[in-house]
């Protein structure tokens, strides 16, 4: 029996889940964190954990690593266009067939199905893509650094850095500013935690952020939701199609847009296109 794997992977963690030719979910699995730029060992090791546990759940244990040379994989992980093929030669992963997109591409996939419209995958990291006529566009992705506007790992950042310029007296100090500085003990502890940290720790000051009412929370979210409309507007100059938010953090963002575009519920989630990247090779 053929069988098909699909992972999801970013910021956070992955999930993998194999299936048989008819579609049907066989097993499931989750790991650490996929992000193929920041971290391409780290990545291999969570998708091969979250592989071996789909498949220990479909096919017993004892037949994992039988298995594991047949399969056909569709990977959607984040950092892969930015990675470069070094890292993906890293992965080095033992499958039978291997299809290897970003992030966006497996969102929209599940997502959108056939249909046209526009998905911005808001989580630690964020990127945003566009499906017409079967033809998929995407913008961002290009990480902490450089990028991720609107993301978690984005607001966390963010409230970092603010509270800093609060202690410098360039914004006014705020109960959260301030509580920020003592969670960290002092702004060099900031800093310190700065100067190491990953996306996925950053994005983990994002729930103090969002929907709270200091206003240095609001003042964030108002920076980075109009970061988040830039990257819409510019993909709905093509047309005005459906936008669908997608992530840990879609549906705040659905919320603030909700008078803005007509949103619409994801069809499947990025783990079902992954699977629809994997199919699409038998």
């Amino acid at each position: 029996m053929v069988l098909f794997l699909g992972i999801d992977g970013g910021g956070t963690g992955c999930r993998a889940a194999i299936a048989d030719a008819a579609g049907r979910i066989l097993g499931q699995g989750r790991a650490g964190p996929a992000n193929l730029m920041s971290d391409p060992a780290g990545t291999r090791e969570n998708l091969l954990a979250a592989t071996r546990t789909a498949l220990a759940e479909a096919c017993g244990a004892g037949n994992v690593e039988a298995e594991l040379p047949h399969l056909i994989a569709g990977l959607g992980l984040a950092g892969v266009n930015t990675a470069g093929e070094d890292a993906r030669e890293k992965l080095d992963l033992p499958f039978a067939k291997i299809r290897l997109e970003t992030d966006a591409m497996a969102s929209v996939k599940g997502a959108l199905g056939a249909d046209d419209g526009i998905v911005a995958a808001m989580g630690t990291g964020t990127v945003f893509a566009s499906q017409r006529n079967g033809v998929i566009r995407q913008i961002g992705g290009w990480g902490l650094i450089l990028g991720d506007e609107g993301s978690g790992a984005a607001l966390g950042r963010a409230l970092l850095a603010r509270a800093l310029r609060a202690v410098d007296g360039f914004v006014p100090m705020t109960p959260l500013l301030a509580a920020v500085v003592t969670d960290h003990g002092d702004p060099a502890g900031i800093v310190d935690f700065a100067r190491t940290a990953r996306p996925a720790d950053f994005a983990a000051l994002a729930p103090r952020v969002i929907a709270a009412s200091d206003p240095a929370a609001v003042a964030i979210m108002q920076d980075a939701s109009s970061e988040v409309a830039a990257a819409v507007t510019l993909l709905q100059a093509d047309g005005v199609v459906p936008l669908v938010f997608i992530g840990g953090l879609g549906p705040a963002y659905a919320n603030i847009f909700a008078d803005r575009w007509e949103i619409c519920a994801p069809k499947g989630t990025a783990l079902d296109g992954a699977l629809i990247l994997a199919r699409e090779m038998a």
